[in-house]
């Protein structure tokens, strides 16, 4: 299935179905007096968030989205029906947007969740509405409303545990196949990867998914091969994993180059917790290795992790610490949840069990 993470899309709710103009004809029955019945109201246009969903590329086949009109009302005081609602169906992580690209309408996160976006327009009144006192036979009867025309962009942001990130063929990838059955492309050149990829990632008791986003390059924050729409899919993860090639001349450059990016692109990514790792460690000596890894963490201000995905050199432990930035970010979150619900833990009892 090829991935699409960007969609734009036209929508229209149903127009309201007009009122009738309509008399009570009857035999024996002089003054039957107006029965026009009301329209019905034109269908809605909703967006659902459904769980077998990845990719938004159904919406390169598919543009146009319309509610059915309502129907409008008969003789007899009958109310017409009102248009059936039309359903897009979205997987989760997709930003509805306005026309301008920035105006958020909707963050469809959780599956089931639903969002209207276009309403339907109202029925409009038959001449039996108009009905009173001093006009008892009224000949006029209201149109339905119009329905709403829209043009939405879906941006598509991958929900995912913890994110990869790096300049181009620094061994996200292969770091990614390497820990889990996702089979990205692999090669010995720059941007192999043109698409994120997701990957279900086991350490311990732990299990936690991984994104694996292209390279990013000087400027990326400014859209340059396409950064912006790249570095979108790693704003929900909870913790980064900074790969730096230790093959490269200068490491201390590439780290401050990806961090530069991070940073000036906003969306909370420099205040995620990151973890720094020196890969491709197979291909060097050890004092290569020792003098790169004390270069890399003056730059960072942190200690690196040295792996390798082809020798297996420090995979299991780079995995066990990304894992624990992750449990610590779900603990967190709950926490943070329970706050807002105005949920405190229980008091310590010493005769509870477990306690």
């Amino acid at each position: 299935m090829k991935f699409l993470d960007q969609a734009k899309i036209y929508v229209n709710s149903g127009n309201g179905g007009a009122g009738c103009v309509s008399f009570r004809r009857e035999k024996f029955i002089e003054y039957g007096g107006p029965d026009g019945g009301d329209g019905g109201k034109g269908g809605d246009v909703w967006v659902e968030c459904v769980e077998n969903l990845n990719t938004l590329i159904d919406f390169r086949y598919q543009q146009h989205f319309k509610a059915k009109n309502g129907i409008p009302g008969m003789g007899r005081n009958r109310t017409g029906p009102s248009g059936d609602d039309c359903v897009i169906k979205v997987p989760p992580g997709t930003e509805i947007l306005a026309e301008d690209g920035e105006t958020l309408l909707a963050d469809m996160t959780e599956p089931g969740q639903r969002a209207l976006i276009a309403r339907g327009g109202n029925g409009g009144f038959g001449n039996a509405y108009f009905k009173s006192s001093t006009n008892q036979s009224p000949r006029h009867a209201n149109p339905g409303q119009p329905g709403e025309e829209l043009t939405l962009w879906l941006r598509l942001k991958l929900i995912a545990d913890a994110g990869l990130v790096g300049l181009p063929n620094a061994g996200k990838s292969t770091f990614l196949a390497a820990v889990s059955r996702a089979k990205p492309k692999i090669a010995d050149y720059p941007f192999t990867t043109l698409h994120p990829n997701l990957g279900v990632v086991r350490a311990g008791d732990v299990d936690f998914v991984l994104a694996d986003i292209p390279g990013l390059i000087e400027g990326a924050h400014e859209g340059a091969g396409l950064g912006t729409r790249f570095l979108g899919h790693v704003e929900r993860c909870r913790a980064l994993l900074h790969l730096v090639d230790a093959t490269s001349e200068d490491v201390a450059a590439s780290y401050k180059t990806v961090r530069a990016e991070l940073k000036a692109y906003g969306g909370g990514l420099a205040r995620k917790k990151e973890l720094v790792a020196l890969t491709k460690c197979d291909a060097l000596t050890e004092d290569v290795i020792a003098e790169k890894a004390a270069e890399l963490q003056r730059a960072a201000r942190k200690k690196p992790l040295l792996i390798s995905a082809v020798s297996g050199q420090g995979m299991k432990e780079a995995l066990f610490a990304l894992a624990r930035e992750v449990e610590r970010g779900r603990a967190d979150e709950k926490a943070a949840e329970r706050e807002a619900a105005g949920v405190s833990d229980p008091p310590y009892d010493p005769l509870r069990r477990g306690a």
